[in-house]
């Protein structure tokens, strides 16, 4: 059985998915709000899987600027409530260490792996809005020839990585962390594999891309993300052609 480590932030405005606020029509309650749909999706497909799910958040004190005002795992336990696939009693939460993500996710790895005798970690976060079942558990699968198996994302970003062996975490985010964390497995002589590309939701163009896609996927009654569709769909948003690709517009 792989862990499957989610590493989130309290969905608060202000606080995620900033870069979408920053280039896109959403407003920040808008973003907190799909922040935390993608939460429940995630959550939900770890927790139909194989895998343990382990909820990963920072302290308060811990959180940015003037961010860090609540109780980050009582949000974070509300935010998950309408996900009726979770036991909220059998969800793990604990507290992150570490001043970045990779730090976050290299501390959390190898404590699991070299101190509570797991035999897989798999680390990813709310961004990895399409992630499914069956993907998880294609990955464990791999895990048990493989050392470490990512899932490619646009970009030369992941949506997953999975460990049986710790590697060199130090900077093993850096962009592009598709390769950045390949070269770790491989200096440390472990075997890497991948599983298929996913989607992340990050920058305005994913955002354009997952509208299209759910709206794809709609129209055809397949495999929406039911979460992150319902919180779409509450979005007066619309994609348009633009000059240098898809382009988010406010109204349908």
């Amino acid at each position: 059985m792989t862990t499957v480590a989610v590493l989130a932030d309290p969905p608060r405005p202000g606080l995620v998915h900033q870069r979408l606020v920053e280039t896109t029509p959403l407003a920040a309650e808008e973003a907190a709000d799909l922040y935390a749909a993608g939460l429940r999706d995630v959550c939900r497909a770890v927790a139909t899987s194989g895998g343990e799910l382990l909820v990963n958040y920072r302290a308060d004190e811990d959180l940015p600027g003037d961010e860090g005002e609540g109780d980050s795992e009582a949000e974070l336990r509300e935010a998950l409530e309408p996900v009726s696939e979770l036991d909220a009693g059998s969800v793990r939460f604990e507290v992150q260490v570490g001043e970045t993500f990779a730090g976050r996710a290299g501390n959390t790895a190898t404590h699991l792996l070299e101190n509570e005798a797991v035999t897989s970690v798999a680390i990813t976060d709310p961004s990895a809005v399409l992630l499914t079942r069956q993907r998880i558990d294609e990955a464990a699968m791999k895990l048990r020839r493989r050392e470490v198996v990512l899932g490619p994302a646009p970009g030369g970003r992941v949506y997953y990585a999975g460990f049986r062996e710790p590697v060199d975490f130090d900077g093993a985010y850096a962009p592009p962390a598709l390769e950045t964390l390949t070269r770790r497995g491989v200096d440390a002589g472990l075997d890497v594999d991948y599983v298929a590309s996913g989607a992340v939701l990050e920058t305005a163009s994913d955002l354009a891309d997952l509208l299209t896609l759910v709206g794809a996927r709609r129209a055809a009654g397949r495999n929406l993300p039911v979460h992150t569709a319902e919180a779409l769909a509450s979005l007066d948003l619309r994609v348009e052609a633009g000059d240098d690709g898809l382009e988010v517009e406010r109204g349908r």
